[in-house]
């Protein structure tokens, strides 16, 4: 791998400002999804290895919580800066070992950088409150202080960006961290961490760990001394993590789960943006993202439009390897991934879908898959019922608005929805009745730092981005301050 900053291709583990190996010298190879060569071997850390990272960050933390924030602000600017100066080392990386086309890799390195711009910012602004007093001679407020060590346990799709969406806001409050990223994907996280070095990130602050994923997990989980778990991924594994976190005891638990996005064009949509959007929402990142429109419903009157010019479009896409030119679709991610996207198209031609464009395996062999539209998909089928983190979209006519409402909501899911609309009050009916955390209308593109990301239902709880992005890493601490040197006399009820 030819780059310009060649120290950023680690194979080792980050810990109290080290590198490590294996103590039992046991590592897994990572492979490139394109072709399924091996890029390189990481270590998979033992138990005792993985504690000693937490022995690191809780060490760490009994100093950087009391940094002055203008010094946490500066160091973590100072990351953001190296951050997109190797942009391009960083983004061939990614794509290299998740497979997304250069351009998308590019994007999310930009993306990921954001959120540290803002919470080194935003940070400034992590204000207590005062209180008007209720007590005679009392002087009453809050401060926000850091719950302690955070865990960040994050997923082979964005390997970047969930990463630095949880790890600024963790270290701008003054928490410090252990990140225990996909073995599928553990290039893009020790870059991370050989760059918090060069910005002088003091040891312990931030560290990567690898192991056995559920090993790793309850390690880290169950650690009384993490005082908080962000984790993202699938609302299983999700399930997993509240059970082992309520075992250890009583901790913030922030979760970012799976998605069954909704894709609604109402009859006054505009056809040509509902296709264009349509396949913005459906097909970034080869279709494997938590917010990707899963189930596109048409009203009648549009909808054999919509099928045969959304058709186009998806077959006008091209397919291929993370650095050749205008790729639009990569490969999935393993084996697996592309068994059960084969197995879904089975199902919904079985069971009398329509595929009027792709349905199979690509003509490049290996883990590519060709970007699939799926017409008159239906309840009972898997595509329609299940998440696809595929290029496979499955779409179904409606005829009235509190029809599609209901279908839309009959999920156990609730993280993103989409919306192609022009008239107010559908839009305004939608964006309340349909119960998704976020909604997006009239575009694609919806997700950044400002904004609170995070669903309801089986998709996840407490929030990433905006100013609800502390709160998995704070707590609120009251005081009731009387006049010094002098007892306040009412009750603790008063």
């Amino acid at each position: 791998m030819l780059l310009g900053h060649p120290v950023l291709f680690k194979s080792l583990c980050y810990v109290d400002g080290r590198w490590v190996h294996s103590a039992s010298a046991k590592s897994v190879p990572v492979h490139n999804p394109a072709d399924q060569k091996v890029l390189g071997h990481v270590p998979m850390l033992d138990a005792a290895q993985i504690t000693e990272a937490v022995d690191a960050a809780a060490r760490a933390f009994s100093k950087w919580r009391w940094l002055p924030v203008n010094q946490r602000t500066a160091l973590l600017l100072r990351w953001h800066e190296l951050i997109l100066r190797h942009r391009n080392d960083l983004a061939a990386i990614l794509s290299l070992e998740q497979g997304k086309p250069i351009a998308e890799a590019r994007g999310e390195i930009t993306y990921g950088a954001s959120f540290i711009e803002w919470f080194a910012h935003e940070a400034r602004r992590l204000n207590g409150r005062n209180i008007p007093t209720h007590i005679d001679g009392a002087h009453l407020g809050t401060v926000m202080e850091p719950v302690g060590v955070a865990a960040l346990i994050t997923p082979w799709n964005f390997p970047n960006a969930m990463i630095t969406r949880k790890a600024a806001a963790a270290l701008a409050t003054g928490c410090t961290v252990v990140v225990k990223p996909a073995h599928e994907t553990p290039f893009s996280a020790l870059a991370l961490a050989q760059l918090a070095e060069e910005a002088g990130f003091p040891a312990g602050v931030f560290n990567v760990v690898l192991g056995e994923p559920q090993l790793a997990m309850e390690t880290l989980v169950s650690d009384k001394r993490v005082r908080s778990v962000s984790f993202t991924g699938s609302t299983r594994v999700g399930a997993l993590v509240m059970q082992t976190a309520a075992r250890a005891g009583i901790k913030k638990t922030a979760l970012e789960l799976g998605g069954n996005a909704p894709f609604i064009v109402t009859a006054d949509a505009d056809l040509e943006q509902a296709v264009r959007v349509a396949v913005a929402a459906k097909f970034q990142t080869s279709g494997q993202d938590c917010c990707a429109a899963n189930r596109i419903f048409v009203a009648r009157p549009l909808y054999e439009a919509f099928v045969e010019r959304y058709t186009g479009a998806v077959r006008a896409l091209k397919v291929g390897a993370a650095f050749e030119e205008n790729v639009d679709v990569g490969p999935l991610m393993h084996q697996a991934a592309f068994d059960s996207t084969a197995q879904r198209v089975v199902d919904a031609k079985a069971k009398g879908a329509r595929i009027t464009v792709g349905g199979k395996a690509h003509e490049r062999g290996g883990w590519f898959f060709e970007p699939t539209v799926v017409a008159d998909a239906a309840p009972g089928m898997r595509i329609y019922d299940e998440e696809n983190f595929a290029p496979i979209s499955a779409v179904s006519p409606f005829d009235a608005l509190d029809e599609v409402i209901e279908r839309a909501n009959d999920t156990e899911y609730g993280l993103a929805a989409y919306v192609c609309a022009r008239d107010i009050n559908t839009v305004f009916q939608l964006i309340r009745r349909l119960e998704f955390a976020m909604v997006s209308v009239n575009g694609a593109k919806f997700t950044g730092a400002p904004i609170p990301f995070g669903g309801v239902k089986s998709s996840g709880l407490g929030r990433e981005g905006g100013a609800e992005g502390f709160e998995p890493f704070v707590e609120t601490r009251y005081f009731c301050l009387g006049q010094l040197g002098l007892p306040v006399t009412e009750s603790r009820a008063a």
